[in-house]
């Protein structure tokens, strides 16, 4: 089997109502970048890459293309390193990374298919089927309503059946952070997981302090207090809260994730399958954080691809720590306005009260929708 072609689809879709979190960025417009890899077997696999779908486009096009035509699929690994070097002379990390991510999804996608096997069975088979789901949601909107907003969103997952919740915080006030973070607590119960994400917008000394504050609330997780080039103000954030310190969605590569995890930075890494580069490059990250005694949770936000690649990545996850009642890793399930993620493909991945079935068709074990493709795409 070789492959004939790499296509890239960009698309776009306008946003009605912009949200924002801590970094102050409105959305208007919600943008993705698919990557399609034809076979001359007819088999075609699917990729998703994570950030500004235009510059993705560019370095699959432009430098990453020429080097995968022709090659077979089932090199994967080889074709991940070569594509790697041929860009780090530019930059080992970010958009570069993305781009191969794409690449690499799309590949495992023919292999499974060409397989007849899940991607999951190709990777190590699942320790689990089914996915307990968190919402990730609670972003700023009305900035005049934002604790009524905020409980009446929380509520809402909470009769869904979600069991865990994560919620922006950083409004720029410690004090409008924590009523609003209580106000959730008290209306969802004790018995729902809370998780709050600041996007890096704290110092060492405000994170510190909010999260003495947000222990008392029973918050499972602080996700990305502070700048993720701060590794030493993890360190420090980390050892002086009881709670658990996550972060990891900036990282790339199993190079990136070697320095945190050897100085025990964070409690939990996020590694993007759509980002970090690609299923293979996330498995070696998981085997370093399992090595180091590290959860391995990911972040996912993308299109139905990327959500499909993460639900195999993370069925392939051991428990850590192995144990009679395990502590499996949860799947982020973003509840944004995302059409890319809802209509791309024909087999839903949708919850029921909170779980989510891992797909056991071939490949990623999705049918993507040409017509959706069709409708969003940039010309």
């Amino acid at each position: 089997m070789k492959i004939t072609d790499v296509i890239t689809h960009q698309l776009l879709v306008n946003v009605d109502e912009p949200f924002t979190s801590s970094r102050g960025w409105y959305y208007k417009t919600k943008g993705a970048l698919v990557v399609e890899i034809v076979t001359d077997e007819g088999i075609v696999g699917w990729g998703d890459c994570y950030g500004p779908a235009a510059v993705n486009r560019a370095i699959v096009e432009t430098v990453l293309r020429a080097a995968v035509i022709g090659r077979d699929p089932f090199d994967v690994e080889v074709i991940w390193e070569e594509l790697y070097n041929k860009v780090k002379d530019y930059g080992m990390t970010g958009m570069n990374i993305s781009a191969i991510s794409g690449i690499d999804i799309a590949l495992w996608d023919i292999i499974g298919k060409a397989c007849g096997k899940p991607v999951h069975k190709l990777i190590g088979g699942a320790f689990r089927t089914e996915l307990q789901a968190y919402a990730t949601g609670l972003y700023f909107r009305d900035m005049n309503r934002l604790v009524e907003d905020a409980v009446e969103e929380a509520q809402g997952y909470v009769e869904q059946g979600f069991g865990a919740i994560k919620m922006k915080i950083g409004l720029g006030s410690i004090h409008k952070d924590l009523e609003r973070v209580a106000a959730v607590r008290d209306a969802i119960g004790p018995r729902v997981q809370l998780m709050v994400d600041a996007n890096h917008c704290f110092t060492v000394p405000q994170a510190i302090n909010i999260g003495r504050e947000l222990e008392k609330l029973d918050v499972h997780w602080f996700e990305e207090p502070i700048s993720p080039e701060d590794v030493d103000g993890y360190v420090e954030v980390s050892r002086r809260l009881d709670m658990a310190i996550a972060g990891g969605e900036n990282e790339f590569t199993k190079f990136s994730f070697r320095h945190i995890l050897e100085k025990r930075a964070m409690d939990i890494v996020q590694p993007d399958v759509c980002a970090a580069g690609g299923i293979t490059e996330c498995k070696k990250i998981a085997t370093l954080a399992q090595a180091h005694s590290v959860q391995c949770v990911p972040h996912a936000w993308g299109t139905a691809i990327g959500l499909a690649a993460t639900m195999h990545f993370l069925a392939s996850l051991p428990n850590c720590p192995p144990c009679l009642v395990p502590v499996h890793p949860m799947l982020e399930y973003e509840q944004t306005f995302n059409p890319f993620r809802d209509e791309l493909s024909t087999t839903r991945l949708t919850h029921t009260r909170g779980i989510v079935t891992v797909p056991t068709g071939p490949g990623l074990g999705i049918e993507i929708d040409r017509e959706v493709l069709r409708k969003y795409r940039v010309a």
